[in-house]
Parts: C-alpha cells; sequence; structure tokens
C-alpha cells in the first residue's frame, strides 16, 4: 500500500486563504447571518463553512469566491463591468504570448 504524501502550500498561500477567511466571516457576521444560514444558502455543511472561515486550503475555491460573493466581499473589482474588462484585458496578453511553453532542450557538446 503507497504511503499518503500530505500536500503541503507556500506560506504566502496559507495567509492568503486565512485572510480570505477572515473577510468571509467578517461579511457574514456584518449581514447579521448565521454559520447556517449561509452554509444553507451556500448548499454546504455548516462544518464546510467553519473549515472555509478558517482559511482551510481543502475547500474549493468556487465556494470561497461564492461565499465571498454572499457576504459582499470584494475580490477583484467593484463591479461586474471591470471583472469582465479585466479579463478581456488579460486575454489579450495570453494571445501575445506563445501557446505553448517548452524547456529548453540540452544543449549539445560538440567540442571534441
Amino acid at each position: 500500500m503507497a504511503a499518503t504524501q500530505k500536500r503541503t502550500y507556500a506560506r504566502y498561500t496559507l495567509e492568503g486563504l486565512t485572510l480570505l477567511g477572515k473577510m468571509i466571516r467578517l461579511g457574514r457576521k456584518k449581514r447579521k447571518m448565521t454559520e447556517h444560514e449561509l452554509a444553507e444558502r451556500l448548499g454546504i455543511a455548516r462544518s464546510t463553512l467553519q473549515r472555509m472561515e478558517k482559511g482551510d486550503p481543502k475547500v474549493e475555491i468556487g465556494l470561497m469566491f461564492e461565499a465571498a460573493a454572499i457576504v459582499g466581499v470584494k475580490l477583484f473589482d467593484a463591479d461586474e463591468k471591470g471583472i469582465t474588462a479585466l479579463i478581456s484585458r488579460t486575454d489579450d496578453r495570453i494571445a501575445l504570448l506563445p501557446k505553448h511553453v517548452y524547456k529548453a532542450g540540452k544543449r549539445v557538446d560538440d567540442e571534441f
């Protein structure tokens, strides 16, 4: 039986998730929502919401974003049009780059 390997995350990642979780909790409390109410609105268990608010990296990012939207946490821009414009600009930048990224091949040593 193969040993299971625990996934590790960068400190920056964990701190970002912790911050997002706390912002969701703050937004929920500002809106005077209980854990049960928000969990029900998201269609998840209360325990999953608790993990989310603690910044658990195993919680789906889509759920984190949805919870943030419900409680009024602004992630990227103040409105939908701003996000749409940012997506478009990013697509334009991606289009300028090569479609595939290749590792540099081994350098041939032809010095005899």
